[in-house]
């Protein structure tokens, strides 16, 4: 395995194959049009809600670290009472009739035995953990866009082969009727011509449905209608074996990362549980004010009170916990054994990432390969089907023999159009798996600066200000209420 350096110069390398040929022209100002890939990516950035959710969960998380925090920070309250004597007891003779109270309280927190100081690094190792989560989360929603993209794609080259197929059977059941007429043919030359007819019909009916499907899987992904999708660019050039491209997955791979964050920050909840056992110590300082409203000695005759007072405070409290029942000690057994939860947790990412990148890489491999076989066999099935057919004119094939070629020629294409589906998406999952499928790693034009998460964290980590407001959230995803239901029709080449 590459060492850690080796690792990053194979990842540059490959980021900078990526944005030089994965979308051809990223560098060219365009629309986030859905007919080429490029478009569809961009479109699934801009409007997916799986991906604006993620982002949404990403800004939830941000707010644990100022939650965190206002632990640690002062606490200002203020009290105020008004209250009404209804009746006075028999020996109150100075009691007052009605009066006005406040008080104001500061309190600064000076020691919490690290319960605070940890949840603060808790809170932002999740952060990171989240991150890493919505990028995973980009990826996976790209992964499924180029899925789609490239189903659309194949199930139209399947519903165009199976339409010239039944173009094709249909002409040859014509020639078999009319050199059955003139007595060249049996019936049961007819009979097989129109079976193959018939079969080929049900298989084109299974294509057009199977394009429908991925049709308006398209739409659910894309939020818009494909529309003469183009072909996709090229991949770039992936490692020269799994194992490098492992190296680089154990490195980036955002599932990884956030395993790793969640990690670390169970160990900061073992110390924030243990904290329980400490002492605490804070300052505090205050001031009452109380108002008889001109009530206080009514009852007794001549005499002079002071209608209102103040008063103030200031000290320091020291809490010392001595039995709390257990409870310290079950806290930190519990995040103890959900801090090995996460540390097993995260070595059963590692070891997805590690099979999804050797399946998804042997994958891409195997379809390469598929696609070199199935291209000669193509050839070599439409020189086949020529030949059977020249044959037959002079009496050395049968009509058998021509239906069965044809069949052998749209099998082959099928399985090459599919082969090319699945390399595609194959080695976009290797890319994905390896961390290297999001917008900024395929040099993504949206039409706008692509979102930093770091924005909004830095707005509210040193937030203090209670009466802070943001607007109301609205939906910002593309609803497809309005969008047609999908056809089987093939666009005009």
């Amino acid at each position: 395995m590459p060492s850690k350096g080796g690792v990053t110069v194979l990842k540059g390398a490959l980021l900078a194959c990526a944005a030089g040929s994965m979308l051809a022209g990223a560098l060219l100002p365009s629309a986030a049009h859905a007919d080429t890939l490029r478009g569809a990516l961009a479109s699934a950035y801009n409007t997916n809600p799986t991906l604006l959710a993620a982002r949404s969960d990403l800004r939830a998380i941000d707010e644990n670290v100022p939650i965190q925090k206002a632990d640690g920070l002062p606490d200002i309250g203020l009290q105020g009472q008004y209250s009404e004597n209804l009746k006075q007891g028999e020996n109150s003779l100075s009691a007052p009739d009605r009066l006005l109270f406040s008080s104001v309280e500061l309190n600064v927190p000076i020691y919490s035995g690290g319960a605070v100081k940890n949840s603060v690094r808790a809170a932002k190792t999740r952060v990171q953990a989240g991150r890493a989560d919505l990028r995973a989360t980009e990826a996976s929603v790209f992964s499924q866009v180029v899925g789609a993209y490239m189903d659309v794609i194949r199930d139209e080259a399947v519903v165009r082969l199976n339409l010239q197929n039944v173009d094709a059977l249909g002409v040859n059941l014509d020639a078999t009727s009319d050199r059955f007429e003139i007595g060249d043919l049996t019936r049961t030359d007819v009979a097989q011509s129109e079976s193959r007819l018939a079969i080929a019909r049900s298989d084109l009916t299974t294509a057009q449905a199977n394009l429908i499907g991925s049709r308006e899987r398209y739409i659910q992904l894309i939020g818009d209608t494909p529309d003469a999708l183009e072909a996709p660019p090229p991949l770039p050039g992936l490692p020269s074996d799994p194992q490098r491209a492992v190296a680089v997955a154990l490195e980036n791979n955002p599932d990884l990362i956030a395993a790793r964050e969640r990690s670390q920050a169970a160990r900061y909840d073992i110390e924030v549980a243990g904290s329980g056992r400490l002492p605490r110590v804070s300052l505090f300082t205050g001031g009452d004010y109380t108002d008889y409203m001109g009530t206080l000695g009514n009852g007794i005759i001549g005499a002079d009170f002071a209608q209102s007072e103040t008063s103030a405070q200031a000290g320091a409290r020291l809490s010392v916990p001595i039995f709390q029942g257990g409870r310290p000690a079950a806290q930190e057994r519990q995040a103890q054994a959900r801090a090995s939860s996460a540390f097993e947790t995260e070595i059963a990412i590692e070891r997805d990432v590690i099979a999804q990148v050797r399946s998804a890489y042997t994958a891409w491999r195997a379809s390469n390969e598929v696609i070199e076989s199935a291209s000669a066999a193509v050839s070599a099935a439409q020189l086949s089907l020529e030949g059977v057919r020249a044959e037959n004119t002079v009496g050395n094939r049968t009509i058998l023999d021509i239906l069965d070629a044809e069949r052998e020629l749209l099998s082959a294409e099928v399985q090459l159009v599919t082969a090319r589906r699945n390399a595609y998406v194959a080695g976009f999952a290797v890319l994905a798996a390896m961390g290297m499928a999001e917008a900024d790693d395929l040099n993504l034009d949206v039409g706008r600066p692509l979102y930093d998460p770091s924005v909004y964290y830095e707005s509210v980590d040193d937030s203090i200000f209670d009466w802070r407001f943001e607007p109301d959230p609205v939906a910002e995803a593309t609803r497809t209420v309005d969008t047609p239901a999908q056809d089987a029709t093939i666009p005009a080449d």
